[in-house]
């Protein structure tokens, strides 16, 4: 699809968003991949270049200054570098406008937030805190705690760890709760850069769909949602399509 030229498809999913009574975005890699920061699986994902055992618990327990190295590497020194994209200010942007009423993300890398939405669902967790193994106390990430690795907590010494969840770790309570609810509650899916494949998260827009509401898909390729559960699937680029989006129904 060509987003040059008004569309049929994109005039409709301008409509059905402009009269949504709430709509709910459900955001994936594919969003963060315009900011630079690549996927995991696939070719050119991370796990073709890093061994994924670095997020295993168990092993970053026994081996955490290994960890931590690549830790460090990836998501501060390399994703740190990362700016929200025009994808991610449209968003926002439907947000202040009172018509997204709020995010689901499967992202870590807090580029929502950045771009100034407020009222995000960090499904995964987030790269932006650090958390204690020992005595639970979560803090904003600083540069200087990554000084020397592996980073300890300054209260009771234990070992720090990125706040998102690791191979090994469920997903944490309040996060599964508030997308259950929106889950619920939403009539309007947005479902942008993911392809469904992750569990439980890809879950959320099929039950949805169950519940009744229209599905809008936003994706560069064909997912596992669009051609069982999408009613309207815009192919793009993230940022083009919700800029677009955004223009039209703001």
């Amino acid at each position: 699809m060509s987003l040059s030229e008004p569309t049929d498809e994109l005039t409709r999913a301008a409509d059905i968003i402009r009269n949504a009574k709430r709509l709910v975005a459900f955001t994936g890699a594919g969003i963060s991949v315009e900011s630079g920061i690549p996927p995991f699986r696939g070719p050119d994902g991370l796990w073709s270049r890093y061994d994924p055992q670095v997020l295993d618990l168990t092993f970053f327990q026994q081996h955490p200054e290994d960890s931590w190295k690549v830790i460090k590497e990836i998501f501060y020194d390399f994703f740190g570098k990362a700016r929200p994209n025009p994808g991610h200010l449209a968003l926002a942007e439907l947000e202040r406008a009172g018509i997204l009423k709020g995010i689901i993300t499967q992202n870590i890398d807090n580029l929502h937030q950045e771009a100034g939405s407020r009222n995000v669902v960090e499904f995964h967790g987030s790269s932006r805190r650090l958390s204690c193994l020992s005595c639970s106390e979560n803090r904003e990430f600083r540069e200087d705690m990554l000084a020397e690795l592996p980073p300890i907590c300054p209260d009771c010494g234990g070992l720090l760890k990125p706040d998102f969840i690791f191979f090994g770790e469920g997903i944490p309570p309040h996060a599964y709760q508030r997308s259950e609810e929106e889950t619920q509650n939403a009539d309007v899916w947005l479902v942008v850069g993911t392809t469904g494949e992750i569990m439980p998260a890809s879950m959320f827009p099929i039950e949805a769909h169950g519940n009744g509401a229209t599905i809008i898909e936003v994706n560069l390729h064909p997912s596992n949602y669009t051609s069982s559960i999408t009613d309207i699937f815009l192919q793009g680029k993230a940022g083009v399509v919700l800029r677009e989006l955004a223009d039209r129904v703001i």
